[in-house]
C-alpha cells in the first residue's frame, strides 16, 4: 500500500451547537474516502494555528479527532507516546505543512500509512475555520480536501506566539496550576478487608508522593476520586458499585470515607467499574495532566457485562493510565487477565499481599511533627456561615488520622504543609487565614462580622495585626514541618531498604506507578 498524508485542519464543536457540525460527522466523511484502503494505520498530529498562536486548540482537536477516528474499526491509530517521541527525534513541531521528504521519513519511522495533521484559522473570537486535505506521501499529491467553520470550545493564551514555520513553541500549561487526577477503584467484596485497611493507612503516604512532584516550578493540585465495587450491599442495577467521592481536593473527606467502607460478598465487574469512572468523572481534557485509574481486586478481570477491553479503550482515548493491582499470587493475576488490562492503557500490573499488615516505620521526627500539626490547627480563624462546621470537620479528620497511628498522622501533617498553595485555596471560603494565604482575599476585603466573636470585638488595626500574626505563624510551622518531613523520608527510605524482601503492599504498588507515569507527563520528583 502506498504511504500518504491524511492532512486535516479540524475543530471539534459540541453536539447541538448552532451552525456547527460534529467532529464525528466530519471524521466519518473523511474516513469514507479511505474505504478502499482497509486496515489503514494513522498517526494524528496536533492542529496548530496557521499563524502560530498559542492555544489549547491544537491539542483539543488532536485528542477529539483520535476519539472520533477510533470509532472506525478499520482504522488503526498510532499511540500518541510513540508519535511524540518520533517528532522529538526529528526535531519537528506540528505546523500543518511539511515537505515531501519529512513526510516520508515521519511515516517510515512511525510505521504509519497516513499522518493526520492540519492548521486552525480563527474567523472571529467564537468561530474557527477548519480545512482538510489528504496528501499521498510518495507523491505529495492532494487526494482530498474539505473546509468547515466551527464554534470554538477551548481557551487561547497571550503567552507568546509561534512563527508559523515549524519553529518549536514553548509548551504552555493552560491551568493556573499543574493538575493530578487519580481515581481509586476498590473491591469491597467480603474477602477484601485487608485491601481496605491498607488503603486507610496508606492514603496520605501515597498523596505525599504526588505532592512531592513539581511541574513548571509549581507543585500540582491533587484531585482524588473513590469508587467501591463488588459489594452485595450495593444496587445490582449499578453493577454492585458506587461512586464514594467524585474528584475532590479535600483529602480529609476521602480519608473519612475510606474508614466508613464495609466489605460484603458480591460480583466484581472490573470492566464496568472502569467504564463508569471514565464516563462519570470530570477528567481534564489536557494531555499533559497526569490522569490515572488504580483498580484493585482479586477476581477475574473478565467478569461482568462490559468487556474490559472496551472500558480501557475509553480510558486510553482520554490519556488515562489504567493500573491494575491483583490481591493475590502474581501468576494467578496474570491468568485472570489483570496484566492484559493494564497493558492496553500503558498502565502497570502488580500484585500485592492484601493480608499483610502494612508495616509503619516509626521515624524520630514523628513526635515533633505531631506537635507542630496541633499548633498548625491553632492558626485557623473561621470565616462565614460554614466556618465553624468546617473547622469541626477538620478536627474530626485529624482525630481519625491520629487514631490510625503516628506514621499516618505524620503523613497527613506533612501533606497539609507541602500542599500549602492548593490547600489554602481549597480552604479560603471558610478560613480567613487561608483566604489571605491563597491571595483570594486582602485584609481590607475581610468582613469583621464574618469572623469569630473574639476577633470581631477587636478594632481594625488590632484585627489585621491578629490575622497577620496567624499567617506568619502558619508559614513558620509549615516550613518546619517540610524540613522535618524531608529528614523523615530519608530515614524511612533507609529503613525500607533494610526490609526490601518484605511484602508488597498497596502504597508500594501505587507509588512506583505514580513516579514513572507522572514523569512521562512532565512532572519531576525530588530524589
Amino acid at each position: 500500500m502506498k504511504n500518504f498524508i491524511f492532512s486535516l485542519t479540524l475543530l471539534c464543536a459540541f453536539a447541538g451547537a448552532a451552525g456547527a457540525q460534529s467532529l464525528d460527522k466530519l471524521a466519518d466523511k473523511l474516513s469514507a474516502g479511505l474505504k478502499d484502503r482497509p486496515a489503514i494505520k494513522l498517526a494524528v498530529l496536533e492542529f496548530p494555528y496557521a499563524g502560530g498562536k498559542v492555544s489549547e486548540g491544537p491539542v483539543v482537536v488532536q485528542e477529539r479527532l483520535i476519539t472520533a477516528l477510533a470509532q472506525n474499526k478499520k482504522i488503526t491509530l498510532i499511540e500518541r507516546g510513540l508519535l511524540k517521541k518520533v517528532m522529538e527525534e526529528l526535531n519537528l513541531q506540528s505546523s500543518g505543512a511539511m515537505d515531501e521528504a519529512t513526510v516520508k521519513k515521519l511515516g517510515k519511522m512511525l510505521g504509519a500509512d497516513a499522518i493526520v495533521t492540519g492548521t486552525l484559522n480563527d474567523l472571529k473570537e467564537s468561530k474557527t475555520e477548519i480545512n482538510a486535505r489528504v496528501v499521498e506521501t510518495d507523491t505529495a499529491k492532494i487526494l482530498a480536501a474539505a473546509s468547515l467553520p466551527v464554534k470554538k470550545t477551548w481557551k487561547d493564551t497571550a503567552a507568546g506566539t509561534g512563527t508559523g514555520t515549524g519553529t518549536a513553541v514553548t509548551p504552555v500549561d493552560f491551568g493556573s496550576k499543574p493538575l493530578v487526577q487519580v481515581a481509586v477503584l476498590l473491591d469491597t467484596s467480603g474477602s477484601m478487608d485487608g485491601l481496605i485497611n491498607q488503603a486507610r493507612t496508606q492514603l496520605w503516604k501515597i498523596v505525599n508522593e504526588l505532592v512531592s512532584s513539581e511541574k513548571s516550578g509549581s507543585r500540582p493540585v491533587i484531585e482524588v476520586a473513590l469508587y467501591e465495587y463488588g459489594n452485595s450491599g450495593l444496587a445490582p442495577q449499578t453493577g454492585w458499585m458506587r461512586q464514594v467521592m467524585p474528584f475532590t481536593t479535600d483529602l480529609d473527606a476521602v480519608a473519612k470515607e475510606l474508614f466508613s467502607l464495609r466489605t460484603n460478598g458480591g460480583d466484581e465487574f472490573c470492566g464496568q467499574a472502569i467504564k463508569t469512572a471514565v464516563d462519570d468523572l470530570k477528567w481534564s481534557p489536557k494531555s499533559d495532566v497526569y490522569k490515572a485509574i488504580f483498580i484493585a481486586g482479586n477476581e477475574p478481570f473478565t467478569q461482568g457485562p462490559v468487556p474490559f477491553q472496551d472500558a480501557i479503550a475509553k480510558a486510553k482515548a482520554k490519556n488515562i493510565f489504567v493500573n491494575t493491582i491483583y490481591c493475590g499470587a502474581r501468576q494467578q493475576g496474570l491468568a485472570e487477565q489483570w496484566k492484559a488490562g493494564a497493558d492496553l492503557a500503558e498502565g502497570d500490573y502488580t500484585n500485592i499481599d492484601q493480608g499483610a499488615v502494612a508495616y509503619q516505620i516509626a521515624a524520630p521526627q514523628d513526635d515533633k511533627i505531631a506537635q507542630l500539626s496541633a499548633q498548625l490547627n491553632n492558626t485557623y480563624v473561621s470565616y462565614g456561615s460554614s466556618g465553624e462546621l468546617k473547622m469541626a470537620n477538620k478536627a474530626a479528620s485529624e482525630a481519625v488520622a491520629r487514631g490510625a497511628g503516628k506514621s499516618v498522622y505524620a503523613e497527613r501533617a506533612a501533606f497539609q504543609a507541602a500542599a500549602a498553595p492548593a490547600q489554602a485555596a481549597a480552604e479560603a471560603d471558610w478560613d480567613a487565614v487561608s483566604a489571605l494565604e491563597s491571595g483570594k482575599m486582602k485584609k481590607e476585603d475581610i468582613k469583621a462580622d464574618q469572623l469569630p466573636p473574639e476577633v470581631q470585638k477587636l478594632d481594625k488595626e488590632a484585627r489585621e495585626k491578629y490575622l497577620d500574626g496567624k499567617l506568619a505563624e502558619r508559614k513558620k510551622i509549615k516550613d518546619e514541618i517540610n524540613a522535618l518531613q524531608a529528614q523523615r523520608k530519608a530515614y524511612i527510605a533507609a529503613e525500607e531498604k533494610k526490609q526490601a524482601s518484605g511484602a508488597n503492599t498497596l502504597d508500594k504498588a501505587m507509588i512506583e506507578s505514580i513516579r514513572s507515569q507522572a514523569t512521562k507527563r512532565g512532572y519531576k520528583f525530588r530524589k
